[in-house]
This record gives C-alpha cells, sequence and structure tokens, in this order.
C-alpha cells in the first residue's frame, strides 16, 4: 500500500501523537501475556491475522518476537498454509481457525464448527484471552498497516562459513 508522507508514522511517531492509544494497546498486550497462553501460540495468531490484514511492520514485528519465543521454523514458515502444512497441534489449529474467523468476520461471521473446535482445545478464559489478542493484533494492523509503519526487519548476519 502506497502512503502519502504526510500521512506515513512510525510506531515511535504514532506514540508521540497517540500516547494513550499505545498504552491502551499494551495493556492489553500485557493482560493476555500475564494469561498463562502460551507465548509462542499467540505470536503464531499475530502472524496469522498480520498476514491476511497485509501489515508489514506488525508481521515482521511478530515474525522477530516468535523467534525469540522459540517458535519452530517449520511453524513460522507454513503459518499462511496451516492447514495443509501437517506441522500444527489440535490447539495451534483451533486457534489459527478461530484467528481467521475473527479477522475475516467482516466477509462471513465465525461457524459453529470453528468454535466447536476451540471449546475443545481451551477453556472459557483462554478463549476470552485469545479473542482478545485477535482483537488487540487487528488493531495493530489497521493502525500500523494504515499508516504506513515501516517494518522493523532484523540486521542481517552473515552466512555461516562466509567471509567477514
Amino acid at each position: 500500500m502506497a502512503h502519502d508522507t504526510a500521512t506515513r508514522f512510525d510506531l515511535r511517531a504514532y506514540e508521540g501523537a497517540a500516547p494513550g492509544v499505545v498504552r491502551a494497546l499494551r495493556a492489553l498486550g500485557a493482560a493476555v501475556d500475564e494469561s498463562g497462553l502460551e507465548k509462542p501460540l499467540t505470536e503464531l495468531l499475530k502472524i496469522r491475522a498480520s498476514q491476511i490484514n497485509g501489515c508489514a511492520f506488525c508481521l515482521q514485528f511478530h515474525l522477530n518476537a516468535a523467534r525469540k519465543a522459540g517458535l519452530s521454523v517449520a511453524k513460522i514458515d507454513l503459518v499462511a498454509t496451516w492447514r495443509e502444512a501437517g506441522v500444527y497441534s489440535a490447539r495451534e489449529a483451533a486457534a489459527l481457525g478461530w484467528t481467521e474467523a475473527l479477522t475475516l468476520m467482516a466477509g462471513q461471521p465465525p461457524a459453529g464448527a470453528i468454535e466447536l473446535e476451540l471449546q475443545a482445545q481451551f477453556s472459557k478464559a483462554e478463549i476470552a484471552f485469545l479473542t482478545a489478542s485477535i482483537a488487540a493484533i487487528n488493531a495493530w494492523n489497521r493502525i500500523a498497516g494504515g499508516l504506513g509503519f515501516p517494518p522493523p526487519i532484523p540486521a542481517e548476519r552473515p552466512a555461516s562459513g562466509s567471509a567477514p
């Protein structure tokens, strides 16, 4: 998405312009982090929602965070094709299905089968926090994607065995 330079922000500039919004979204993220849900799982959901929404900043941010959280390379690489990949647990698949259903709910409300899979894998409290996590990343996607935040691309490391 091309952005006029007058409407471009980065995270620091946005935080300066709307500090209360950033505090509120960070507080929501902290509540999810403190809920007991596995960090690799919540990062997986944020990656998938960011892919769907086309938010380069959030996608790169959560790819970086997923690596730090210990999510396997295969799960990171294959999340866009999670149904066919065969590397996700039933719990992860249920959460990814819920992520897609909520992220795309303007086109079609979540179906009963998705909710049944979710209920088989998660407690009511966990579902509440999963839903909050998905809502938060969708809000961040619209902020960062809409305002054209540049993605936080990590510095490249030289390939092993190559000359410095």
